[in-house]
């Protein structure tokens, strides 16, 4: 599905993150797995991820990135009108972790929900909001990605547990003037290759039970080569796909912000749409894959660290389970 707007409906007044204090490192890694940091980097480009401490729950990270996203577009809680939380480490089963956000920064007049789209969630959330804002009186909508991907890792997994982190990140969407904001949004999704990435204990099919035969039902569980395959095709072809839509050509695009899952897809996206590394915003080494708190983790940076100045035209590509993948053209 793509959407074009000839004139913005919604731009992002704010931007946050928040990732834990406590980061794993490979050499770490090296004392729980037959690993190595040369393996490691070599083959992902990570160099640390962020860990939670035990209490730390999903809602907590997506406060913290929340009020700083509000603070700086300068609106109180009360004034939000809509919250997404993509994410699939929800605080619980249900009700939605949103409304639990909702609590936490007191946003009593907003209405809630999650999305799950794996780590495309985030990308998901912007192109809700974006319809949403646009065929309704909301003002403010509040998207978030956020995941705690450790409480689904399993630690004696060398080829997963390298790769993932927590954290979360959220962008405030206002009406836009017309002169800037989201030009364009385009999501996909192809259910037949549900099986390359997935959790599937816990839900109707593998009831959560103490009895669980197969523990491996309660961890990620990832067939890497299809994975990487599928995701390398998949953010190349949603790059294009979005710019041309929007009438834009890589040539007009000043940063992509990929989602952060291997650096050696990122290298390989990069070339392929034609960008130099230059103008693509990595963090991947410091964080590792945060799932749905890749994009706006990175993109927040990108902002404080002035990659992303007035007038720019960003490009966000990503790729999930499911297997979804998307992208969204914003202009500062």
């Amino acid at each position: 599905m793509i959407k074009v707007n000839k004139s913005p409906v919604t731009m992002i007044a704010g931007t946050g993150s928040y990732v834990p204090n406590h980061f794993l490192s490979n050499y770490d890694l090296e004392k729980i797995v037959d690993t190595s940091d040369e393996w490691i980097k070599s083959r992902t480009g990570i160099n640390y991820r962020a860990i939670v401490e035990n209490g730390t729950i999903t809602s907590d990270l997506c406060k913290e990135a929340s009020l700083e996203a509000l603070e700086e577009a300068k609106i109180s809680p009360k004034d939000l009108d809509l919250i997404i939380v993509g994410t699939v480490t929800g605080d619980v089963k249900f009700p939605a972790t949103a409304c639990y956000v909702q609590k936490k920064i007191g946003a009593l007049n907003a209405a809630a929900f999650d999305l799950n789209a794996a780590c495309s969630g985030f990308l998901y959330g912007i192109t809700i909001a974006d319809h949403i804002m646009g065929n309704s009186k909301y003002n403010n909508i509040l998207v978030i990605g956020g995941d705690i991907l450790s409480s689904i890792t399993n630690w004696k997994d060398k080829n997963t547990c390298v790769l993932f982190g927590d954290g979360a990140g959220a962008c405030v969407l206002k009406r836009s003037d017309g002169k800037k904001g989201v030009l364009g949004t385009y999501i996909k999704s192809d259910g037949n290759l549900s099986e390359l990435l997935t959790m599937p204990g816990g839900g109707t099919k593998y009831p959560t039970k103490e009895s669980m035969p197969d523990q491996k039902y309660n961890y990620i569980n990832m067939e890497g080569r299809e994975v990487f395959k599928h995701a390398i095709i998949n953010m190349i072809d949603a790059a294009n796909i979005i710019l041309k839509g929007v009438n834009l050509s890589i040539s007009d695009v000043d940063i992509l912000i990929p989602h952060q899952a291997n650096m050696r897809i990122i290298e390989s996206v990069a070339k392929k749409i034609n960008i130099p590394l230059e103008r693509v915003f990595i963090n991947l080494d410091k964080y590792g894959n945060t799932s749905s708190g890749s994009i706006p983790i990175a993109l927040n940076e990108a902002r404080k660290q002035g990659r992303i100045k007035e007038g720019d035209i960003c490009l966000m590509v990503v790729f999930g389970g499911g297997f979804t993948w998307g992208s969204v053209v914003v202009k500062f």
